[in-house]
């Protein structure tokens, strides 16, 4: 199964994330398919840059957001 999720980088207590596509099995750092975004939660207020054209063309090829994803899907779109 694929799914749309996070993959940490960063230093220690300053987390940035990409939105990537990537294997259910795969390590949460390992291989991936594609980037589709970004995530700093540290900013003020939080940066959400998501691709939704990809990201919209992997949920319709059967892709799962993780629930955190999904959470960033619905404020981008809203």
């Amino acid at each position: 199964m694929v799914r749309i999720r996070l993959m940490r980088l960063g230093a220690k207590k300053k987390p940035f994330y990409r939105v990537v596509i990537a294997d259910a099995k795969a390590r949460r750092n390992g291989p991936f398919i594609e980037i589709v975004g970004t995530y700093n939660p540290k900013n003020d207020p939080p940066e959400i840059n998501l691709n939704m054209e990809r990201v919209n063309y992997w949920l319709q090829k059967g892709a799962q957001p993780s629930d955190t994803v999904k959470k960033l899907i619905e404020r981008v779109s809203a």
